[in-house]
């Protein structure tokens, strides 16, 4: 019997880490299908379970995790009403078009069908002729019939121009909007960076040119301790004060994102050795003190990174050349918490 006891006290001990590592990993994988789902919407649902997840501790409170099943819950109805709306915006702007072109064939039967009245009138004109013996009233009628035509002919061409050119005008106008809904699913709201899709595309469109270039992970450290210490809104005017000079040291041709939560990514076109040249930039000009407001005070937080770099190289897929620049910023931030022990 005690050793029946023993066996169900250490079950249970390891119960509770297994069970909070599965809610992590569920967390991450609905992050994970939001974004795919809807990329418009889901890079905010899953940097916000990204966080909600950094605040499970190891040894949670019964009151812990019923606020974060309510904060899930909340995220995911956000989520899907958001993405609702911009499954429903699409759609009202796929039914525009229709309606527009609709419009345009409408506009066109009734031209082509009034000017087949007038012609049908022609016609008419030029068979009476054929009962006139008077060559002049025939030379009349043929000098007014050929006016009429002219008239006929230079109005229908202009009204196709004008129909032609408002079907251009009413294209155009939903393009524009089509390139800034494609702007923004691809857009992080809070720093303006291109998100995680936005990045992807950029990575992708190199892949294909099959020309060097590296690319650099950055995970902020301490990053949980100041959201819980100072609060979200101050958290966010760090990475907002932080992305200003992240942005500062990198020319207007390498890409600089937000890859979700307190994690950057940049890609550079250039080789490895190149990119260790920009980590010591970022190093010397980025890192260090930022001043925030918290409450009514101000504070200075020292904000440093955990820095990865790897160079694509041929046959990398976009997940191998992840990893391998994953690999590297995770033993720099072992190195680094070594350092501080």
């Amino acid at each position: 019997m005690i050793s029946i006891k023993k066996l169900i006290e250490r079950t249970g001990e390891n119960l509770v880490p297994a069970a909070l590592d599965s809610y992590r990993s569920v967390l991450t994988a609905m992050g994970e299908s939001g974004m795919q789902a809807c990329p418009a919407v889901g890079s905010t649902l899953r940097q916000n379970l990204i966080q909600l997840q950094a605040a499970l501790s190891a040894e949670p409170t019964p009151g812990l995790l019923q606020q974060t099943g309510q904060k899930v819950e909340a995220e995911l109805i956000q989520w899907g009403s958001g993405a609702a709306d911009y499954f429903k915006q699409r759609t009202g702007e796929v039914k525009e078009v229709m309606m527009i072109l609709a419009r345009t064939a409408e506009l066109t039967g009734e031209r082509d069908q009034r000017y087949s009245c007038q012609f049908q009138e022609f016609t008419g004109r030029l068979e009476a002729m054929a009962d006139l013996h008077d060559l002049a009233l025939i030379r009349d009628s043929l000098v007014k019939s050929a006016i009429d035509l002219r008239a006929c002919a230079t109005a229908m061409a202009e009204e196709s121009q004008q129909s032609v050119a408002r079907l251009r005008e009413d294209v155009r106008g939903y393009q524009a909007r089509l390139d800034d809904a494609e702007r923004l699913a691809g857009q992080d709201p809070l720093t303006g960076l291109d998100n995680r899709r936005g990045v992807e595309s950029s990575i992708e469109y190199r892949m294909g040119q099959k020309k060097a270039f590296s690319i650099m992970l950055l995970d902020l450290n301490g990053f949980k301790l100041l959201n819980d210490t100072c609060g979200h809104q101050a958290a966010d005017e760090v990475l907002k004060q932080f992305t200003a000079e992240l942005k500062s040291v990198f020319r207007s041709g390498d890409v600089v994102g937000r890859w979700g939560g307190d994690e950057f990514i940049i890609v550079v076109n250039a080789g490895l050795q190149a990119a260790g040249a920009h980590i010591e930039r970022i190093s010397r000009w980025v890192f260090g003190d930022y001043t925030i407001r918290v409450g009514d005070t101000s504070r200075k937080v020292a904000v440093s990174a955990a820095i990865g770099a790897a160079e694509w190289q041929a046959g990398d897929s976009l997940r191998t050349l992840l990893d391998r620049a994953d690999a590297a910023m995770y033993r720099d931030k072992r190195a680094g918490a070594q350092s501080k022990a």
